[in-house]
């Protein structure tokens, strides 16, 4: 049996203040957005090139036993990219404030680009959710 990982719930105050941000400065795709009943919507969006979305939820009661989580609180997200320096432009270019590239190094995070999977920048969305972007070498096929 497959178990994929294809949409994340991330809490937000205001769905279409999230989704403008989403859509207009990051660049995801809207695959859904659907009031299913009375009070409740589902604004689901896709990252160019992902199989998981995330899912920004209106109305919508938590799970059995579990509280809901609150906007903003939301951290480690990580999206990967194959070149982070188009990567971000591109977000800069549409309004994100968005780290400079950063690596893990000796002591801490430090400036600039790293080896291969150690390069990386950090933005938040207007919550505060917290989303890592990650350079990762291109597939083999692709290279």
């Amino acid at each position: 049996m497959e178990w994929t990982l294809e949409v994340v719930v991330v809490p937000v105050t205001d769905v279409d203040r999230a989704k403008d941000f989403y859509v207009k400065q990051v660049g995801f795709g809207v695959d859904v957005d659907q009031v299913v009943a009375e009070g409740i919507r589902v604004v689901q969006l896709t990252p160019p090139g992902s199989r998981c979305s995330i899912s920004l939820l209106q109305g919508m009661p938590g799970a059995p036993g579990q509280a809901p989580m609150a906007p903003g609180s939301l951290t480690g997200l990580q999206l990967c990219v194959t070149d982070i320096a188009a990567a971000r432009a591109e977000l800069v270019e549409r309004g994100v404030d968005v780290s400079p590239v950063q690596h893990a190094g000796a002591t801490g995070w430090e400036e600039g680009a790293g080896d291969v999977w150690n390069s990386f920048m950090f933005f938040t969305d207007p919550d505060g959710n917290g989303w890592t972007v990650q350079q990762a070498p291109a597939p083999l096929a692709e290279r």
